[in-house]
This record gives C-alpha cells, structure tokens and sequence, in this order.
C-alpha cells in the first residue's frame, strides 16, 4: 500500500510535532469537559471561526503549489491560473448545489469531510509511521472508514440536539425549514444501528491490522489515537470537537506533509528554524487566505437568509469549507497517488 514513508530525519520531526503533543491537547479538552466545565456555544462557535486564520482555513490555501512541489515540477503563472480556474469552477459547480439543494448538499458535505479526514489520517499514518497494516488494501481503506467517520459519527451518538442544530442553522440559511429532510438521521434507531455498526467496524479494524502486522509501532499508535478520537468525541460538544479537531489535528497534520515535500520548509523544520518555516508556509498560503476570505463575504452576501447570530456566521463559514473540501479533496486524492500512499 505505502513506500512512500518521508525520510528522517523529516519524519522524526513531524512524528514529534503531531502526535504526542496533539493527543495531550485533545485528553486535556476531554478531561475538563468530564469535570463538567462547558464553554458558551458562542465561545465554541468563536473558536471554531478562529480556524479561518489559526491553522484551519490556510491548510488547504497551499493547493495551487501541492502538486508541483510533491512531482518536483516548477511552479509557474500558467499552472496556476488553469489550476485557480478548475478549483474555482469545481467549488463553484458545488455553491450552486447549495442554492438548489442545501439539504442534500449538508449530508454531502458531512459524507465528503467523511472520506477526506479519513484519507488525512491514513495518510499521515503512512507516512509518519512504519503503518505495515496499511499495506493491506482492505485494512487501509477501512481505516478510512473509521478515521474519518469519528468526527462525523461519534458526535452524533453523544450529542444528537447539538448535531441536530448545527444542521438546522446550515441548512436555514438557504431553506429555513429545509432541516426536516435530515430529521431520520437523529431518530433514537438510527442512531443506535448506527452507533452499533461503528463500532463493530471500528474494532474490527484495528483486529484485521494487529492480524496482518502484529503489533508494529504503526499500528499501536493508530489503535491508541482511534481510542482517544472516540473518547474526545464522545465527550466534547460537537462545535467545540470539530474546531479543535480541524485545527490542531486534521489541518496541522496536512501542513506537516506538505512542509515534507517542500525542500526549503522541510530544511528550515529539521534546522529548527521556526521563523523561517513559519514565513515560508505563510507566504505560500497567503494569496489563496485572502482569496477565501472574500468568498467567505461572498457566500454571507449570497445566502437567501441573513445569518444573524455568531451560530449564523458560523453556518456560512461551514458552507465556505464545504465548496472548498470539494477540489481540495480532489487535489489530495492526488497527492496520496502521487506519494504512493494508496
């Protein structure tokens, strides 16, 4: 499945910057939540808008430079501008989507993000990790499944109204009484067969990765970060889960790949130089920040119903993300073939 594992000492260094550290943040979220401690719901939609800047949103602003940089090709205008043009029509072509069907387009939003943090962490697995389990073709696509299902699943079994009102505040943008066609996903049943299913998947597939590798350092950190995702998940309010999760887990993982095929980044990573890896990232992501920063605007402006509140703005910033995995998934599905990774 993987030979495309990075090279140390690039490997030592995003292995140290995105494991241990990351799941100590995520235990210690969980923990104060256990102790009964709850933010606001306009804190944790504060929060979740911070990932526009911290993180969240810039993660996916290198697109227009992955692939060149990941086949060692020179970055020019030209292959910028047709890739601009094709990304803008493919988040546009699912804008409209939005206008026409926002409920259905919500369930593909939630199905989409599904697949892409899915292969995010397969793929951080693979090449951060020995991952001898993934090299199973039925293993590595079922770890898909279970990665990329804990964000979108697990808070639907611990917290149904919150998940229910996310879905009715998106969705009520376009069409305010437009929610009701997701209504099934939350009946008690649903989420039972649902929550039993998962789970039998989950532990199924860390069974079939023990039993095709052993008990390989690859598989003992996927076994514990599928534990502790289902506990943070289980535990943390789905709006505070999801900004924390796609900040510091979901998008710093991704940056961290993309800093591995760039040789100037990754030189200044293994330098330790924090000032000149940070410039070069923000530089890079810079353009296309801004860009999505005014399609942010014009989404808010677009949008039948005015958001309103902070849950509001929270919404739209939800559709913004929504048009952008579309391509941006597409541009990773790449990048894991590219590196060999699938």
């Amino acid at each position: 499945m993987t030979d495309g594992a990075l090279a140390s000492p690039v490997r030592d260094r995003v292995a140290a910057g995105t494991f241990r550290p990351v799941w100590i943040v995520l235990a210690a979220v969980g923990s104060v939540h256990l102790l009964g401690v709850r933010l606001p719901t306009t804190a944790q939609y504060g929060l979740l808008l911070g990932t526009v800047l911290l993180l969240g949103l810039p993660h996916g602003a290198l697109d227009h430079l992955t692939l060149p940089r990941a086949r060692d090709e020179p970055v020019t205008l030209r292959g910028i501008g047709i890739f601009s043009v094709a990304y803008l029509a493919v988040a546009g072509a699912y804008g409209i989507a939005w206008l026409v069907a926002p409920a259905a387009s919500f369930a593909g939003f939630v199905l989409l993000t599904w697949f892409h943090w899915g292969q995010g962490d397969r793929a951080h697995l693979a090449l951060a990790t020995d991952a001898a389990h993934l090299e199973d073709p039925w293993v590595s696509r079922l770890t898909l499944l279970v990665r990329g299902g804990l964000p979108m699943v697990v808070p639907l079994l611990a917290f149904p109204e919150q998940y229910r009102s996310v879905t009715t505040t998106v969705v009520g943008l376009f069409d305010p009484g437009g929610g009701h066609w997701l209504a099934p996903a939350f009946d008690p049943s649903t989420r039972i067969a649902v929550g039993v299913g998962f789970g039998l998947a989950t532990v199924g597939t860390l069974l079939a990765g023990h039993y095709v590798a052993g008990d390989r350092r690859g598989w003992r950190i996927d076994a514990v970060e599928t534990g502790l995702l289902w506990a943070f998940f289980a535990t943390v309010p789905p709006i505070l889960a999801i900004g924390v999760y796609f900040a510091v887990w979901h998008s710093l993982r991704h940056l961290a790949r993309l800093v591995a095929i760039d040789e100037t980044a990754s030189t200044a990573l293994t330098e330790g130089a924090t000032g000149r890896l940070l410039a070069r990232v923000g530089t890079g992501a810079l353009p296309m920040t801004v860009g999505a920063l005014a399609l942010f605007g014009a989404i808010a402006v677009v949008v039948p119903n005015e958001p309103g509140s902070l849950a509001g703005v929270g919404g739209v910033y939800l559709v913004l993300l929504a048009v952008l995995t579309l391509p941006h998934a597409g541009v990773v599905t790449v990048l894991d073939r590219v590196q060999r990774v699938v």
